[in-house]
């Protein structure tokens, strides 16, 4: 039926959905909370990533300048710069003229959370068949929409199979 997926099937007969369909909307302050939580998530991914990167920049390369964070992240400079700003602004990085950018203790116990979120992530993916490169990238989005309590049934799923 057509009203049923939105779609009109290209013959007279009648084409079983590819998925189901929903058969009710949930209340509206359970559906405000869900797309709130989705915003949130949107707006900390941002910092997440740049934390991250300046964690792995520190580690590997003994420094994290802006410009190398901006072509990593492929961003222009100045945007780089702004999200910077934000990380001083939030207590997670400082930074020095002509010396690049630095995680504080809160910056690195944020890198150091994502990064574990991350690898969960992926390792779920890859024990569920994804392979290596989809897995890294789709982790990229996933890890920071996940919720704690999915994120432990993850891990506790990967545990149960080893």
């Amino acid at each position: 039926m057509a009203g049923e997926t939105g779609r009109r099937p290209a013959t007279s007969e009648f084409v079983e959905p590819t998925f189901p369909v929903m058969a009710k909307l949930p209340a509206e302050g359970t559906q405000a909370r869900r797309f709130s939580k989705a915003r949130s998530a949107q707006s900390t991914a941002l910092l997440e990533d740049y934390a991250e990167l300046i964690a792995d920049l520190l580690a590997g390369e003994g420094e994290a300048r802006p410009t190398d964070i901006a072509r990593r992240l492929g961003v222009s400079h100045a945007t780089a710069i702004k999200t910077i700003a934000r990380l001083k602004r939030a207590g997670l990085a400082t930074a020095r003229p002509y010396r690049g950018v630095f995680l504080t203790e809160k910056g690195h116990a944020l890198a150091d959370r994502v990064r574990m979120r991350h690898r969960v992530v992926v390792d779920l993916l890859r024990a569920i068949g994804v392979p290596t490169e989809s897995a890294e990238s789709d982790a990229e989005g996933i890890e920071h929409h996940v919720s704690e309590v999915t994120l432990k049934a993850f891990a506790q799923f990967l545990k149960s199979r080893s």
